[in-house]
Formats: C-alpha cells, structure tokens, sequence
C-alpha cells in the first residue's frame, strides 16, 4: 500500500471567493461562510487545475492508495490582519477537507490548518485544533513556524517558549504536527524558496533546543525533506551546540520525522541515507508544484514512488516503512485501509 503522507485539499471555486469576500471587507459583513453542495466537492477533486489530470486521477495513475490533505499553505494568509478572517478562513478551509473526507474516506485522510495569526498567542488555536482531532477525527495538523509570512519581524524559533503550550496539547492529544511555511510576502524569496528556509531554521531550532528532551513524545513531520539538512549536515554537525552536547547534531535531528516531498533522485537518496528508513514518510504534495511533466519523460516529477522502489539498497521491509509503515504509526491511521 502507498499513503502519502503530504496532500493539500483541491477545493471549489467558492473556497477562495469566501477568501477574497472577507479579505476586502476585513470581517465587517460578519463571517458568512462557504456554501457548497456535495457535487461541488467532488466536482473540485476531479478538475484539471494544477497537473495535467485531475486530484483523483493523478493519485490513480501514480498508485496512491491513500493520502494525508491539508490546506493549501501558501492560501493561509497568517499575516493578515484582523485576525479575525484568518480564524474564520481556516474553519471554513478545515470543513471542506472533512467533508472531503466524507466522501472519499478511502482516499483522503484529513490533516487540519491551524488558526494561527501573527503576534497572537499559540493558544488562540487551540479551539480549532480540538475541533479538528476531536470532532472532526483529523489525525494532525499543519503547523507554520513563520505567521509573520517572511515580513522581516521576528518570530519566536520552535525551540522557544512561545511554541510549548501547543506542544503540550499536540501531546496530550496524541497527533503530530506537519512543519510548513505558509506564504511569503517578500518578493525576494517566494513562498516556494520561503518553505525551504523555514523548515531548514525549523530542524535547526528544535535540535539546538531542549524541545525533543521536554517533550519525548512529541511527534513533528518536517516537510519537504526537511529543507537544507541532509544537503548542509557536515555544516550543521561540525557547528551543534545542543542541549549539554551530550549527542551529534545528526542523531537528534533523527527523532524528527521528514517526508519526501522530493523530486529528483538524487535528493531522494541523500534523504533516507541522511535521515533513515525509520524517519522517512513518503510524500509527493500529488497535484502540486511537482505536476509538471519531468524532462525526458512522459510523467510528473511528482511521480517519485517508483524512483524509490527502484533503490535496490533497501529492502522490501525498508520500503514498507517508508510507503505505509512509518505514516501509519505516526499518525495513527491503523485500521485504515
């Protein structure tokens, strides 16, 4: 089976209306919400839109079984003002992907957004996520290290303070959070170059903290294949200066987990021998940035699955781990088929 740990919602049209209505009136016409029908949904995953087939049909071509939706990232506006909206954006985004997920539940797994707004305090999200994990059933949640959105202000590191109430809640609940930027409102680096960073500073923050030894169980995913770690390690390695220095860089950054949100062999490998097989998810963001055609070849850079299969150095047990093993025990999904 092949679960795909790193999905985003393809939602109707009205989604990014309801957006753009409450952006212009800044929350002074009251919330309204989305009003769609359930064909409307299932229109939305089944529309050429960002790839050369629809959401459903690229998971079927490229043999997902099933896969992990959150919202779209680079759509979460976590800097905008009031913070307001930003709260009823995300409501309105998480409820689209749980209906989702109602009517495709052997496809899509819901993973929420959330309602985080820049210079307000972490716990102000916690009514979305309890809704989410609790009512909901989502089995985690994406998490923005920057909800200033690359604006040159100062954001609290993941290894400070600011951040451990919402690792204890994510604890208390059980559930991972899944490290992603949202938007960037610099034209010097672009969401895409923004995501990058940001999960790079992430790893480098939670390793160079005391997080991972205050909270031993929490479980955090860093997209992306966890930015520029595997690529720069010798750097990251030679300069630790962790909690005591009682261990290498490169094992505490082994009790994150990384998914492959990568798009070319090479960075692939670099990925499982740096992490390993145990800290690896397999993920391809399947429509997304990577649903365009690779040179030389008639399929989407997005379709890695084979590029892993095709490591004769794994095992058939190691690449177990990595296509469902590892995604079902993270994020509790057993029982799901």
């Amino acid at each position: 089976m092949i679960i795909d740990c790193h999905g985003h919602v393809s939602a109707p049209h009205e989604l990014w209306s309801y957006k753009a209505s409450v952006l212009s009136h800044r929350g002074a016409h009251g919330r309204g919400g989305v009003k769609v029908t359930d064909d409307q949904i299932r229109d939305a995953v089944n529309k050429v839109e960002m790839a050369p087939q629809g959401h459903l049909d690229m998971l079927a071509e490229h043999g997902t079984d099933l896969q992990l939706i959150s919202p779209r990232p680079f759509q979460m506006m976590s800097s905008f003002e009031p913070g307001r909206v930003v709260h009823w954006f995300t409501e309105e985004t998480n409820t689209i992907i749980y209906r989702q997920t109602k009517l495709f539940p052997n496809k899509f797994i819901g993973v929420g957004g959330l309602a985080q707004v820049a210079g307000e305090p972490i716990e102000n999200t916690f009514p979305e996520l309890e809704r989410c994990i609790k009512d909901l059933g989502f089995k985690g949640v994406l998490l923005n290290p920057d909800p200033y959105e690359n604006t040159r202000t100062d954001v609290p590191g993941l290894g400070e303070r600011y951040w451990y109430p919402l690792y204890e809640k994510l604890c208390e609940l059980d559930v991972p959070a899944h490290i992603h930027a949202t938007g960037s409102r610099s034209d010097r680096s672009p969401y895409s170059l923004h995501f990058i960073n940001e999960e790079t500073i992430a790893v480098y923050n939670l390793v160079n903290s005391s997080v991972l030894d205050d909270f031993p169980s929490l479980k955090l995913v860093v997209s992306h294949g966890g930015g520029a770690i595997p690529y720069q390690l010798g750097r990251f390695e030679a300069g630790f200066r962790g909690p005591g220095s009682k261990h290498r860089f490169s094992e505490r950054m082994r009790q994150l987990y990384y998914d492959t949100v990568l798009y070319t062999e090479g960075a692939l490998r670099l990925l499982i021998e740096t992490m390993g097989v145990d800290r690896c998810l397999f993920g391809t963001e399947c429509p997304g940035v990577g649903s365009k055609a690779a040179p030389g070849h008639e399929h989407t850079m997005d379709h890695t699955a084979p590029i892993i299969q095709s490591f004769d150095w794994l095992s058939d047990a190691d690449k177990k781990k990595i296509f469902e093993t590892n995604t079902r025990r993270v994020f509790k999904l057993n029982g799901l088929e």
